[in-house]
């Protein structure tokens, strides 16, 4: 039996999640009596990713710092600007509770899936005080 100090692993928190294909930027506002607000199409994303969340038993993070990897499945061949798809999928992650707001994102990544699907595959991870 060794005498040494012992070192516990601290249990880091992960979470995969499927999401719908998500409302590009340029459709997720509206603009109404002179304020921008979460278009139909966004609202109704909104519900989706909050169901999709339950259904799939994502954890929460709470105020945990966190690095999120997104897959983009193309729903076809056209091109699209990637960085449109952010703000909807992050904005209802938050809405459905899985963390508590995207300021505490320390390391984002999105990139093209070379598969069709029309759906977002998102890892999250919490990330350590080292990390």
């Amino acid at each position: 039996m060794s005498s040494g100090n012992l070192e516990t692993a601290e249990s880091i928190l992960t979470g995969v999640l499927m999401l719908p294909w998500p409302p590009s930027v340029n459709t997720y506002w509206r603009m109404f009596q002179n304020r921008m607000l979460i278009s139909k199409a966004g609202r109704e994303y909104r519900t989706a990713v909050a169901e999709q969340v339950v259904e799939q038993s994502v954890p929460k993070f709470g105020d945990r710092r966190i690095k999120v990897s997104i897959e983009a499945f193309r729903p076809d061949n056209r091109r699209r600007d990637l960085d449109n798809l952010l703000k909807a999928a992050l904005d209802s992650m938050t809405s459905a509770g899985v963390f508590d707001d995207d300021c505490q994102i320390v390391d984002l990544r999105i990139y093209w899936s070379p598969d069709i699907g029309g759906y977002l595959m998102v890892d999250i991870e919490e990330v350590g005080n080292g990390g």
